[in-house]
């Protein structure tokens, strides 16, 4: 159910990554920016399997590869006008959660600290904790869009702010451990996510998995 490739201390927190990890979203994402597109009269849509292929990307990846006709202003006036539009649509729409994600967070809260971080924009990441109403299971969140900077570098704030000892990352992206390895942390990948990577300090397959194995510890 999980690999164990190194030899680590044991954890005083846990940060993860929000998309690919605890939920699925990405309906609800491509359908935000098709109705986006269609009431800017852009003749321009968007499919899951395109949408998914981006899941982790930094925001100003995201529409440099979407929207490679437009100048970078226009491609961030129409990205904010779409996350307007999803604060909108993710209280109606929600996501999938993963199977395991509200009972494992509520047991691993009991014993660590727990945050989200993650390459979206400002705002959506509260969304999805008012959605699942995990709230009381989470320590503070981080979003790309709140300062349009790196996870490694978001991941040093969360440590510095909270003063963290020994702070695992959970993420579903190769680009998710090459930023926990700049930030100089331990590595959780979960296959079941948008991602695959061989490089990692403990894989699971499932969340289950990967709360007993933390609840246990």
């Amino acid at each position: 159910m999980f690999k164990f490739t190194t030899i680590m201390q044991k954890p005083d927190s846990l940060i993860f990554d929000m998309d690919g990890t605890l939920w699925d979203a990405v309906d609800t994402y491509a359908h935000s920016w098709n109705v986006m597109f269609e009431e800017l009269g852009i003749d321009k849509t968007i499919n899951r399997e395109q949408l998914a292929g981006m899941v982790g990307w930094e925001g100003k990846k995201v529409i440099e590869v979407m929207m490679p006709e437009f100048e970078p202003e226009k491609r961030l006036e129409i990205y904010a006008q779409v996350n307007e539009k999803r604060k909108i649509l993710i209280p109606q729409m929600g996501g999938i959660l993963y199977d395991g994600v509200i009972e494992g967070l509520e047991a691993l809260a009991e014993k660590y600290q727990l945050f989200i971080l993650s390459n979206c924009a400002k705002g959506v990441i509260r969304q999805f904790i008012d959605w699942s109403g995990i709230d009381q299971h989470i320590t503070d969140e981080i979003a790309y869009g709140i300062n349009y900077m790196p996870k490694n570098h978001n991941i040093k704030l969360l440590v510095d702010k909270y003063d963290l000892k020994n702070p695992y990352y959970v993420g579903d992206t190769a680009g998710d451990g090459e930023q926990s390895r700049i930030a100089g942390i331990p590595y959780v990948f979960v296959s079941y996510g948008f991602g695959e990577t061989d490089d990692y300090d403990l894989k699971f397959d499932d969340f289950p998995s990967l709360t007993n194995y933390f609840v246990n510890l």
